[in-house]
């Protein structure tokens, strides 16, 4: 796996198999666990991890170079997006934090396109399933010692200790919301590996339950939304695997047509469903929120204000939307108007590329090929896309380490690089399962 036969045992290490699957364990722990690293051990440490982690991703795509092929290496949509949100460092009202920021939106795609390259989908969902099976059983045991056993809340993690009560809870991930969402992600995973076959049956079953307690437990209204999505997309994929090939466009049209006939019916019956979920008050306070977003965008909205990520409240325009409000908003709790907001309509539209480009050629190819685990990549975008509308996940950390890697697993399998690449990348993991190949661990 080296890029030559007397590459030393330090470079032997980095292009081995092994040292890829603890590469992709770590930066999956790091990332996914960044607000109990931040709490516990400050942004420092969590910074320095993931910038080591970097540097090690680095030396790692530099032994495998020959396995990689430059013109697949990142999908464009990516490219264009992080290239815009640089550009507005240029006109943000601070110029330094927007470029500090922009570094840790670049850092984290970084590591999630080589986790892309070096493993391939199989091999990504167990190890993300290792670690989410580790978080989740984390944030349980401590909400179990904060609400029954000690019976005391840990504000340091912001636990309230209300599991006793039957929720709301939000484990070692700040929110309930962001645990709901992570719950989610688990459960895709969790039964992908069980159909797979990938771990054993009771480990896979009691995954299952550990995820969906949790995601019952957060109390998450976007929860009920995000399983309904998927849900919805899981029965549509099933059809289309199992539609004949000469029906499947047909079909594939008629979903395409029902799913935006849904979009605006949701919208005109947005009312009913919020009072039905019991989420009334919180979804007034989100408008609330938007409308403020939306009138602070006329000012700038071709090009925005500039990228932040998470808001800094000392800086404009979030310290004004959150003086005007009377609250303290971190995020614009919706990552197309938190987008808009920091990078105009030039960075909506950007980012809708990225997103609708990569769950596009991922359900394409899920529907054409026979192996199940094609599938996770078009409904981890599903639940991706559909959270975005009600909160900003995707823009920071684990969200986008997600979304990135999913936009580079869909673009290797199908994309204009992939007909002009066609013959050239001769390895790599990706390349191999795209063949039935066999795979290392």
């Amino acid at each position: 796996m080296t890029d030559a036969p007397h590459a030393g045992w330090f470079g032997t290490l980095l292009g081995s198999a092994s040292f890829a699957r603890a590469f992709t364990l770590t930066v999956f722990g790091a990332v996914f666990s960044s607000f109990a690293i931040e709490r516990i051990a400050g942004t420092v440490t969590y910074v320095t991890i993931v910038s080591s982690l970097c540097l090690l991703g680095v030396l790692v795509m530099i032994v495998r170079r020959r396995e990689i092929s430059l013109l697949r290496l990142v999908p464009t949509s990516v490219i264009v997006f992080v290239g815009w949100a640089f550009a507005s460092v240029f006109w943000s009202s601070d110029s330094g934090k927007s470029f500090w920021s922009w570094v840790s939106l670049l850092g984290i795609a970084f590591l999630a396109v080589v986790i892309g390259h070096v493993r391939d989908t199989l091999q990504t969902v167990r190890a993300l399933g290792d670690v989410l099976r580790v978080l989740l059983a984390v944030s349980l045991v401590v909400e179990v010692l904060s609400g029954i056993l000690l019976d005391i809340p840990f504000t340091f993690l912001g636990v309230q200790g209300a599991i006793a009560d039957f929720g709301p809870i939000q484990g070692i991930f700040g929110t309930r919301n962001l645990l709901g969402f992570v719950a989610v992600i688990a459960l895709i995973t969790f039964l992908i590996e069980y159909r797979t076959q990938s771990v054993r049956p009771g480990v896979s079953v009691a995954s299952v339950v550990l995820a969906g307690g949790l995601a019952v437990l957060s109390d998450s209204p976007t929860v009920v939304v995000l399983a309904l999505a998927v849900g919805l997309a899981v029965g549509a994929l099933a059809l289309v695997r199992h539609a004949s090939p000469e029906r499947r466009a047909a079909l594939q049209l008629s979903l395409g047509a029902l799913v935006v006939i849904g979009v605006f019916v949701g919208y005109a019956a947005r009312h009913p469903i919020i009072a039905l979920l019991g989420a009334g008050s919180d979804f007034s306070m989100r408008v609330d929120l938007w409308n403020r977003m939306v009138d602070i965008v006329r000012f700038r909205p071709v090009q925005g204000w500039g990228w932040f990520g998470p808001w800094d409240l000392h800086e404009f325009p979030f310290n004004a939307i959150n003086a005007l409000l009377g609250e303290q908003h971190a995020t614009g709790l919706n990552a197309f108007f938190d987008v808009t907001l920091q990078l105009g309509w030039v960075g909506l539209v950007l980012f809708l590329a990225l997103g609708a480009l990569a769950l596009a050629r991922s359900w394409l190819v899920a529907g054409e090929r026979r192996s199940v685990i094609y599938a996770w990549t078009p409904l981890v975008l599903v639940a991706l896309l559909v959270d975005s509308m009600f909160e900003s996940f995707t823009l920071t950390g684990l969200g986008w380490l997600m979304l990135v890697l999913c936009a580079v697993r869909a673009g290797q399998s199908r994309s204009w690089r992939e007909r002009l690449d066609s013959g050239v990348d001769a390895g790599g993991p990706a390349a191999a399962e795209g063949q039935g190949l066999p795979h290392a661990p």
